[in-house]
This record gives structure tokens, sequence and C-alpha cells, in this order.
């Protein structure tokens, strides 16, 4: 970049490997790009944007538009970085970038669609399209309808369940105004952008399903559900077993949440099933005493939970172990309970159950994999169940340890 006397900015674009180039740089009024988490997708867009309201005229938008402020902080930094600093003027508050043309570049949060809606604006990106709610969509392309702009919709694959995934389906059937461009992990790689050794590391560390989606942009059969299709989670279902209980799993109430047990059999059969909320500590307590005895459980001592299990290991005889969930150890009890569907070695009745399970998914984040239920629905019929499922493996390993410790003596 550099400015002549007349205020005017001349500008070189930057070399951009030509897969990543033909992308950002389709012709047609909208591009889809399907993407490798950090495969260069955002910085040939910012590049794209600011070549946009460079072109521009004075008092134009433009504006770039993400599912969070967050990640619009992270474009916004990242643009101003681009760009020397005698060439704009930062509006920090705001997320605004004002070139010397007049036209202004805007970073914005698609977290409440309602404040999209108004403006006129002449090209416009929307970032982690896989994560944006449709309502935004709706509102930036409504930006868009007097000015006829451009827009660049970009994101890594998130399942089939939203409507980046359906628009680019579209896009990639031939629709003559959209372009379709998918950019891979080995796409990264050759362009200088990431290297081979970490690919091969997030595959060895990742679910596989989690390193489909992020470096391989293919959208997971289950759609995001990392215990699979509702067919397989269904497979799983049967009648309520009248065994005895060989492990319980307890998963305590948090705010407006239910405290859920799951008993299973010898045989993996859940075999008990209670769910309440709104009840005090004592009356919680006593209740899961009463119902998992002496039996082995394993409990959520998450916060709060770690009193309440105090409580319970003082009780005659009681078996209880602590689990504290967090991101690492949730995903891990999560790849468990999905190996035991996926194996067919639970069964559990149809009910609250099997609707947690068909609504549960994954989310990938800054630093590992989330699992959780989508905002409005409740996961702890599925936390219940995982527990069990990990006390019941641990179980089974103990009895397998014992077994091989009395052959040997």
């Amino acid at each position: 970049m550099t400015s002549t006397d007349d205020n005017a900015i001349e500008y070189e674009r930057p070399w951009m490997y030509p897969k990543q180039f033909a992308a950002v740089f389709d012709e047609r009024r909208y591009a889809l790009i399907e993407a490798s988490t950090k495969s260069g997708k955002t910085l040939g867009c910012l590049i794209w944007l600011i070549e946009q309201a460079l072109k521009g005229e004075e008092g134009q938008s433009f504006w770039w538009v993400a599912p969070v402020a967050v990640q619009a902080d992270i474009a916004f930094r990242r643009a101003m970085q681009m760009m020397p600093r005698e060439y704009f003027i930062a509006g920090i508050s705001h997320k605004t970038i004002s070139l010397s043309n007049g036209t202004m570049i805007w970073f914005k949060s698609a977290d409440h669609p309602d404040t999209l809606y108004g403006d006129d604006v002449f090209a416009a990106v929307i970032d982690e399209a896989s994560r944006t709610k449709e309502d935004s969509f709706h509102a930036v392309r409504s930006t868009l309808t007097y000015t006829r702009g451009p827009m660049r919709i970009i994101g890594n694959v998130k399942g089939r369940r939203n409507w980046f995934y359906q628009m680019a389906r579209r896009a990639q059937e031939g629709d003559p105004l959209m372009g379709y461009h998918k950019i891979v992990a080995a796409d990264a790689v050759n362009a200088g952008v990431l290297h081979g050794d970490e690919i091969m590391d997030a595959q060895r560390t990742l679910p596989d399903h989690v390193f489909r989606e992020l470096y391989l942009a293919e959208a997971s059969e289950d759609e995001g559900n990392p215990f699979g299709s509702i067919e397989t989670i269904r497979a799983c279902v049967g009648p309520m077993s009248r065994d005895r209980p060989a492990v319980w799993g307890w998963d305590l109430a948090k705010s407006i949440d239910w405290t859920v047990g799951v008993a299973l059999d010898s045989k993996g059969r859940v075999c008990g099933f209670h769910r309440f909320q709104h009840v005090p500590w004592e009356v919680t307590i006593d209740r899961i005493s009463k119902s998992t005895g002496t039996t082995p459980a394993l409990v959520d001592s998450t916060g709060f939970g770690d009193p309440i299990l105090e409580r319970l290991q003082r009780t005659k005889f009681s078996k209880y172990e602590g689990f504290m969930f967090s991101q690492s150890s949730k995903q891990k009890l999560m790849e468990g309970l999905a190996l035991a569907i996926q194996t067919k070695q639970v069964t559990y009745p149809d009910g609250p159950i099997v609707l947690e399970l068909g609504e549960f998914q994954y989310e990938y984040r800054k630093h590992g994999v989330s699992y959780s239920a989508p905002e409005g629905f409740h996961d702890d019929c599925v936390c219940a169940l995982a527990l069990a499922v990990w006390q019941f493996a641990q179980t089974q390993r103990d009895r397998s340890y014992a077994s091989m410790r009395w052959v040997s003596g």
C-alpha cells in the first residue's frame, strides 16, 4: 500500500496460493468455502474484503460478521495488522476501520440477528458460517439487497443440520450465482500454512469424526452427534432389566438441570433410572443413598458436587467415587459411551435417555472438543449413563485384574 497526493491508496494484492485465490476471488456473487481449520480462508477473505472497500466510494459500508464478538475481534486485529497504520483510522469501541477513501469496514457479531438489519452493505463476509445463526445470515443478506453486493461465506464443516451445509450443497450442485470451494488440510500444507506433522498429530489425538470435519471438511454422517446416527442410538434400545444393579452413575443437578441416576446390571443393561429436580440437597443425598446402597457408584463431583460426594462417602459400607467434569475429562467419558453404543455393549429403555442421546453434539473450540446438549436442551441422562458405563468398565477391569492375580498366585 502507498498513498498519493490526493489521499488515494495505491494497492498491490498480496500473493496467494492458487487454490485459496480461486476460492476467495471467485467471480460469482456468492462464494461458499468449506475449509480445514487454519487453512488460510480467513486471511484470504480479509484481503478480499479490504479490496472491496478500497474500490468503494465515500460513505459505503463493508461487513465482516462472525458468530460472536470474540471471533469478530480476532478478524479486526488481523485486519489492522495487515495494513500500514498511516492508511486507516481504527474505531476500537465499535470495531471499525475507516480508509482514506471514506469507506468503512465493520467487524460485527452475529449473536443478536436483529441488530444486523437496516444498513446498506456493499460487500460482506460471514465467518464460521456453520456456527452462525441462520437468522443472522438472513439479516446480512437483507443488507445487500439495495447494493446487490457480493458475499463470501466461509467456515469449517459442522454436521449437516445447519444452513451453511445446505447452502453449500446448492452451490456444489451448480447454482449459477454461487461458487463452491473446498480447502482441506493437504491444501493448507501445500500452501505452507500448516505443517504436515501437525495434521498427523491432530489425526492421532482427535476423534475420527472430529478430525474429518475439521481437517478434511467432511460432514459427519451422524450430523455432529458423537454417538452415531439415530438408528445407531436406537439399536441399543431394550426393556428395563430386572436384574440387580452392578454399578450406578449419578449426575447432579445444576440450576435448572435434573439429578439423574442410571444403574447397569452385570450385562450392561439399564436396570435402574431416577430423574428429579428442584429437590433440596438433603433429600437428594437421601434418595441417592437409598437407591445405590452398597453398589459401586460414580458421582459427578464438579463444583458443589464435591461436598455432596463427601457426604455420600460417609455412608456406611458405601462405594462412591467422584468424577470431576472438565472439557478433557468429559471428552474421554463421552468417547467411552460412544464406543459402548456403537459396539452395542449397553442397552437402555426408550424415553428421556434416547431423546438426550439423539440431541447430543460436539463443538470444536480453541482448546479442544466440547461435548454438550444444544442450547435449551439437557444432557443429564447422557452424563449419568456415561458415568455408569465408565464405572462398569472400571469394575470389569478390576475383576479381570483380580482374576489374573488369583490365577498367577
